[in-house]
């Protein structure tokens, strides 16, 4: 967390600073240790003041603030990281800030519990070595099925693992992982190379529908209340998710099943042992 769907809702409730000339750049006073800014704070003012926001981006799980001169504020939230326009749940951690002129919005926040997150200021240049092919897969919400094929069918990797590789496919997490197989009806541990034709069609489709919906209900805000979007709101796809973090509770697909945990690459799967199967296609032997 945040995953594509909190940050692609950040990244539209952060829209309105587009125009939006960069008069302050802050570091706050916080006692905690501080967060990766790069570079150095007095660089990153010499470089962004005066500057207009040109566009508002997502990366991934990156969002991106583009200048006018095509340089890109980028910020990484990790685990809690927020990016707010009013004020930050506590001022304890809050992080980073530009103040804005010529736009509705004063201010630009960042804020983080943890302090995993990342700030930095790139280059054209610099941009597109961090973010090239390779480093950064095709975003999910964009794949094709073809691609999304071409780019985990080989491995032999479960695929919920395979799912959470940010080479091969960028935006998806743990969270996500989970309520995408589960709609695809795929049990996370088949390797994907085992999946067939139909799988991959459905799984592609779960994948678009999934993230389209947590979208629509801006992500998911867990126990611990840290996830908000950009006006410090909770988010609501929390109330809709089907098996995630719902252990030892009937499956509310089939009715019948009951939502089972494990742990894969050191992370929680959950799903539902009825309603995802096992299935697998029979590779011959060489």
């Amino acid at each position: 967390m945040p995953e594509l769907p909190e940050v692609e809702t950040m990244r539209r409730g952060i829209a309105a600073i587009v125009g939006g000339r960069i008069i302050a750049v802050q570091r706050p006073p916080c006692r905690l240790k501080p967060i990766a800014v790069s570079p150095s704070l007095r660089t990153f003012r010499n470089r962004v003041l005066q500057r207009r926001v040109a566009a508002v981006e997502r990366c991934g799980k990156r969002l991106v603030v583009r200048l006018d001169d095509r340089a890109a504020i980028v910020f990484e939230p990790r685990m809690t990281g927020l990016v707010l326009l009013e004020d930050p749940p506590d001022h304890d951690h809050l992080r980073f800030r530009l103040g804005l002129a010529d736009v509705a919005a004063s201010q630009l926040s960042y804020w983080d519990r943890r302090g995993l997150g990342s700030v930095r200021l790139m280059a054209v240049a610099e941009f597109q070595t961090w973010f090239a092919a390779g480093r950064l897969g095709p975003d999910a919400l964009q794949i094709s099925r073809a691609e999304l094929r071409q780019q985990l069918g080989a491995s032999r990797r479960a695929i919920k693992v395979a799912l959470l590789d940010q080479q091969a496919l960028a935006g998806i997490g743990n969270l996500y992982a989970s309520e995408i197989l589960h709609v695809a009806g795929l049990h996370p541990t088949i390797p994907c190379n085992r999946l067939t034709g139909r799988q991959w069609q459905r799984l592609h489709t779960a994948i678009r529908d999934v993230l389209d919906e947590a979208i629509r209900y801006e992500g998911s805000t867990l126990a611990d209340g840290t996830y908000r979007n950009a006006l410090n709101h909770p988010g609501r796809y929390q109330q809709h998710h089907r098996v995630y973090a719902r252990e030892a509770q009937p499956c509310p697909s089939c009715g019948r099943g009951t939502v089972q945990r494990m742990v894969q690459a050191q992370r929680a799967t959950f799903f539902c042992p009825r309603c995802q199967a096992r299935r697998e296609r029979r590779i011959a032997p060489l």
